[in-house]
């Protein structure tokens, strides 16, 4: 495992377990995790389905709860944290992308990247940061489209907008570029790199696809619901 850096990493996981109940018998989806993440790294979670990477990344934004374990994210367990304070959390700590954008479709390409503003309801960004934004991810001209105007890869681009309008200090992304042909998951991916990049934020990515996790510091992969490697990309040049 890479050395944990001096400074408090901005998240930190141990211990962590995730059963669910299937009928009769109990069914163990994470069996025990123990890792840290450092401001600013970009990690890769990668695994085969069923390994249990996207509960994982559930459980870093707080959208499940773990059976048991801490999960610590910039200095606050959020493992038993009541909904209220864990969306407040949410709200100034994580943007999230998902692989099926999660647009609305009554609200125009603006409107859903200042979605997040208007629920925290306290100013931090404005239309003029939202405008900034879609003409970064190259949709300055598709302000008041709506998104079944847009194609894949447009909405995706939206999503993206929308993750990092509040300057969030971490960023989740579920197979961002699941949904989309080769090369628009490439051009995807490329800006959330760029945009990460320089909004300074600290990125956890889960894929299937080591050629996208080839762009992250590091990778760790889960089988089975155990972490079973967990490398610098630049030390594992020969498996990129």
């Amino acid at each position: 495992m890479p050395p944990s850096p001096s400074a408090a990493p901005i998240i930190a996981v141990q211990g962590l377990t995730r059963s669910i109940n299937s009928g009769t018998h109990l069914v163990s989806i994470l069996k025990g995790i123990d890792f840290e993440i450092p401001r600013g790294q970009f990690v890769a979670i990668m695994g085969a389905s069923g390994s249990g990477k996207s509960t994982l990344l559930g459980l870093l934004a707080g959208l499940d709860t773990p059976t048991t374990g801490a999960i610590i994210i910039d200095g606050t367990d959020i493992a038993r944290m009541a909904e209220d304070d864990l969306a407040l959390l949410r709200g100034q700590k994580i943007g999230f992308v998902f692989q099926s954008y999660q647009l609305i479709p009554t609200l125009t390409a603006e409107e859903n990247v200042l979605l997040p503003v208007e629920l925290a309801g306290d100013g931090r960004a404005d239309v003029s940061r939202a405008r900034e934004l879609l003409e970064l991810v190259g949709l300055g001209d598709r302000l008041d489209h709506y998104p079944v105007q847009l194609s894949g890869g447009e909405q995706q681009r939206v999503a993206l907008a929308r993750a990092f309008i509040l300057k969030p200090p971490i960023l989740m992304a579920d197979e961002p570029t699941g949904n989309l042909d080769s090369k628009t998951g490439q051009q995807v991916l490329e800006l959330l790199i760029t945009l990460n990049r320089r909004e300074g934020a600290t990125l956890v990515l889960v894929t299937h696809d080591r050629q996208l996790a080839s762009h992250a510091d590091r990778i760790i992969t889960l089988r089975d619901g155990l972490i079973v490697a967990d490398e610098l990309v630049s030390e594992i040049p020969e498996r990129v």
